[in-house]
């Protein structure tokens, strides 16, 4: 997103009370295009890519389609759109436009650096489809440049190393090209109207700036637009080979072939969110199986540091839960799996742990505030990143003796760096928490580390890894107990250091938590779960399943700590967050099954339901925000790909357990 964009965003949206101006929203709207390149599909018709995380290339930053009757140009924003959907297991994208007159039916497809964009008019007529596209090569939007080459008819707009591609089938009836935004344009307190006509204005105009305005004629009632991101490319050649692609694109049948399939399980039984939820764990990642945590829609750091990151935490979350879901829906996800291990060993730092957060493509070092491992030796480091990444390949190791011989060593690195910010006292060094927005020593870390050397305790590694990582097991299982507040009969947030030394509990409640029930069930795997802790932790997950639980006209979900604030824009309350909720439900079954009492089942239920379609958390399109308002407005990163980690597990956990029929019955008394 170009600051010309956010600017022009700003001015649209001032004084929202649940919209932040600025920001590049994809709560509507779908995503198209797996591991790679992917770009964002508005219900107005509009493109967006939110590919630089995942391929180092920006594309698209703003854009418009209509159609031209006569020269008049109607814009698909001011028409309705009757429906939006993917197509089949695949994320081909279906959307259908009602105008005055006409009637479209539209077809969206990424594949690998093609967007494809089919129009086929359904009903009435339309003369061209017009065309606007906003290329920011390098996430410039100045300084760039524009080839046309005719007889072909393709748009090159470069910087230096990103070069971009339009050209459509049949061959644009005419293009021009257009300089963004002058500086009063930008300074002015109405919105720009982009683009400005069809005139460039100064000779030099139309070459010197990303905007892109083309005019393509229906044959036979269809037409197709083909944009594609090359880094560094042999221009002549490329040219060339796009011509050909989009002819051989150019009908509808052609892209519904071209549509991959997503993996999933050919049980009737499974539900369809199994399908969305790896869709969208598809749309969020790269080539070589890392994941962006979400789309980036605050690049500019306006209200948030981003998203558009791998964090070691979310990505090691999402990859377990695969890893552990896959023989339960019969997935087959080994090439994911091999992904993950690799990509973690080949980004492990030096002394065993791994950064705050890394670029998703090439794995190099991100902006990010928590890197005091690397630069120093102060407080702002996320132990459980490490040891998330930790539990997933101890269990990847599980797996096979091959797996474990290829990935003991990053084992035993990362066991190092977990063992040197483990303190005496069994509880991890004071370090930052996983909401990333205070220090402390953490009730939601230790288990992290818990849940991390059980599993490595039972993995088929050298067995002085996994004596060492059954003493600390222990250690750490003692070490919890620090953290119980008698008075509240909970497990604390966090233990703390006040300014003048002395050392309280923060026994707020905090869905974070929930990490307990699943590494007590590790740990049982090694050790005894004594009766004291069994009883603490079912009084714990009762209070914050009841304490976090928020429910309005319109949502009902759990918070994500007692007095958060975060993103609350004018609400006076905590907002729902889709993880706190999904990790509550998997937390709830996870819990009937470790004490034998069905009721939890019946809370897991009810909390998955409000994530599941039709639930009050779930958008039309499947997806799962990170946060709603009490109104129900979404908000932040959409869709997230760690609640729809957690949506599948617990799916799954409820078919193993032959509990999941039941959520139908939920959600029909909910109705």
């Amino acid at each position: 997103m170009t600051l010309r964009a956010a600017l022009d965003d700003f001015k649209r949206h001032q004084g929202s009370p649940t919209v932040f101006p600025g920001e590049r929203r994809t709560t509507t709207g779908r995503f198209s295009g797996l591991s790679g390149r992917t770009v964002h599909v508005g219900r107005d018709g509009s493109l967006r890519d939110f590919s630089y995380p995942l391929t180092g290339c920006y594309g698209i930053d703003r854009s418009r389609f209509g159609v031209r009757l006569d020269g008049e140009i109607t814009w698909l924003e001011s028409v309705e759109t009757t429906g939006q959907a993917y197509v089949g297991d695949t994320a081909l994208i279906e959307t259908t436009f009602a105008g005055d007159g006409f009637e479209l039916e539209r077809l969206d497809l990424t594949l690998e650096n093609h967007h494809f964009t089919h129009v086929t008019v359904t009903e009435g007529r339309v003369d061209d489809l017009a065309v606007f596209v906003s290329f920011a090569p390098g996430g410039r939007d100045e300084r760039i440049g524009q080839l046309v080459y005719d007889e072909p008819g393709v748009v090159e707009v470069y910087h230096r190393d990103e070069h971009d591609f339009l050209t459509s089938a049949p061959s644009f009836e005419s293009v021009a090209g257009q300089l963004p935004e002058r500086l009063h344009d930008v300074l002015d307190p109405e919105p720009a109207v982009y683009p400005n006509g069809d005139e460039t204005g100064q000779y030099e105009d139309g070459r010197l700036g990303g905007y892109v305005l083309g005019f393509v004629p229906f044959d036979d009632g269809s037409a197709t637009v083909l944009s594609s991101l090359e880094d560094r490319p042999d221009s002549a050649a490329v040219v060339d080979d796009l011509a050909d692609t989009v002819v051989e694109c150019s009908d509808a049948a052609a892209l519904r072939e071209a549509a991959p399939s997503i993996s999933r399980s050919p049980a009737d039984s499974a539900p369809d969110t199994v399908v969305e939820d790896l869709r969208v764990l598809g749309v969020l990642s790269s080539e070589r199986g890392s994941r962006m945590a979400g789309p980036d829609f605050d690049p500019h750091y306006e209200y948030s540091g981003g998203y558009g990151y791998t964090w070691f935490r979310d990505d090691a979350e999402i990859a377990r839960f695969l890893l552990e879901s896959e023989p339960i829906l019969d997935l087959d996800l080994e090439t994911t799996h091999e992904q993950s291990a690799a990509f973690y060993a080949d980004v492990q730092c030096d002394d065993g742990t791994w950064p705050h957060r890394v670029w998703p493509d090439d794995g190099t070092l991100a902006p990010g505030w928590a890197n005091d491992r690397i630069g120093g030796s102060g407080v702002d480091y996320q132990a459980d990143q490490t040891a998330s990444v930790l539990s997933y390949l101890a269990g990847y190791a599980a797996t096979s003796d091959d797996r474990a011989n290829e990935v003991e060593p990053v084992i035993e690195r990362a066991l190092d760096g977990l063992d040197d910010t483990l303190a005496e006292d069994g509880l991890p060094i004071t370090c930052q928490n996983a909401w990333e927005n205070m220090a402390g020593r953490f009730t939601h870390t230790s288990a992290t580390f818990l849940h991390a050397y059980s599993v490595v305790a039972t993995a088929p590694v050298d067995t002085d890894l996994r004596d060492r990582s059954a003493d600390h097991a222990r250690a750490v299982y003692r070490g919890l107990d620090r953290l119980w507040d008698d008075d509240r009969g909970v497990f604390a947030l966090r233990e703390h250091t006040d300014a003048d030394g002395t050392v309280r509990l923060d026994a707020r409640l905090d869905s974070s938590t929930f990490a307990l029930v699943d590494a007590h069930e590790a740990f049982a795997e090694i050790g005894t779960v004594d009766e004291q802790r069994r009883d603490r932790l079912r009084q714990h997950v009762d209070a914050t399943l009841e304490g976090l639980f928020r429910e309005t006209d319109a949502i009902a979900g759990l918070i994500r700590f007692e007095g958060d604030d975060w993103r609350t824009r004018t609400q006076s309350a905590e907002k729902v967050w889709t993880v706190s909720t999904a990790w509550g439900a998997n937390a709830a079954v996870a819990a009937a099954q470790f004490f034998e009492d069905d009721d939890y089942f019946e809370a897991g239920r009810e909390l998955l339901a409000e994530l599941l379609p039709g639930g009050s958390l779930c958008l039309e399109s499947g997806y799962l925000p990170e946060q709603v308002f009490d109104d129900g407005t979404p908000d932040s990163a959409t869709p997230l790909g760690w609640p729809h980690a957690i949506r599948l597990a617990t799916v799954a956990q409820l078919l193993e357990a032959g509990e999941y029929d039941a959520v139908s019955q939920v959600r029909a008394m909910s109705d």
